[in-house]
């Protein structure tokens, strides 16, 4: 993690800062470090070879963010997942994502590469490789709004949904089959297909609504991980845990 040392200036500060926050948030959002996880400067400096400058100041940004909650005489530690800021992440998404369906205009290689990434998807879930699908789960929508000429809305989705994204791998975890979600896209590049924009809109928003009832399941069994907004002060020994 450290930095280059070898030209002066190569690797400024704010570099570092912002791979220390690259690093932080993406452990987050991987549930690497769970909802509850309390969170330490110096163990976290020390683990990823930075001093803990750039790790504080990484930390007051992902508080900001809403993915680090600070307690006084307590600590810091991971927020769980905010349901409000779920549902606020999947309205944007559903309205920038279905709304780029009408603008859809691929051809026989945009279609053809839509269905490599099924395929791909497919054999990420035989491998069982969760981290490989989430990744080709992006890619694939990214792609669906490349495709619509749209693919600078993604900024806006992306930077909406961290916690639409630990609320996603949960329901890899514990709830939905992958073959559930891999048949949903199919269903959207078949109607897509066809031209028949009513279906592909439809299969979309099922789709990116199946979260709301994984939530539901996983609060439901694991109540720990989820907040409704209200600051509840933890006790550091206390750590949720993700089975």
């Amino acid at each position: 993690m450290a930095g280059n040392k070898g030209d002066k200036g190569q690797f400024p500060r704010l570099s570092v800062r912002d791979q220390t926050l690259e690093t932080l948030r993406r452990r987050i959002i991987s549930l690497e470090l769970p909802p509850g996880q309390p969170l330490s400067e110096n163990e976290l400096a020390q683990e990823m070879g930075v001093s803990r400058t750039p790790v504080r100041e990484s930390l007051i940004l992902l508080r900001e963010e809403g993915l680090v909650q600070v307690f006084p005489q307590i600590g810091s530690f991971v927020s769980l997942v905010d349901l409000g800021r779920v549902a606020q992440a999947q309205f944007v998404r559903e309205a920038i994502e279905c709304a780029s369906l009408t603008d859809f205009t691929a051809d026989a290689a945009g279609m053809a590469g839509l269905r490599e990434i099924l395929a791909s998807q497919r054999s990420a879930e035989a491998e069982g490789n969760i981290e490989e699908f989430f990744r080709l789960d992006e890619e694939f929508h990214r792609e669906l709004l490349r495709l619509a000429g749209h693919e600078s809305a993604w900024t806006a989705v992306n930077s909406a949904k961290a916690h639409l994204d630990r609320a996603r791998r949960l329901s890899l975890i514990d709830t939905r089959p992958v073959s559930t979600l891999i048949a949903q896209h199919t269903a959207v590049v078949d109607a897509l297909e066809s031209k028949n924009l009513a279906d592909a809109d439809s299969s979309l928003r099922l789709h990116l609504r199946g979260v709301f009832d994984d939530v539901k399941r996983i609060q439901a069994s694991s109540p720990d991980l989820f907040s409704d907004g209200s600051a509840r002060r933890p006790l550091r020994r206390n750590v949720a845990r993700l089975s």
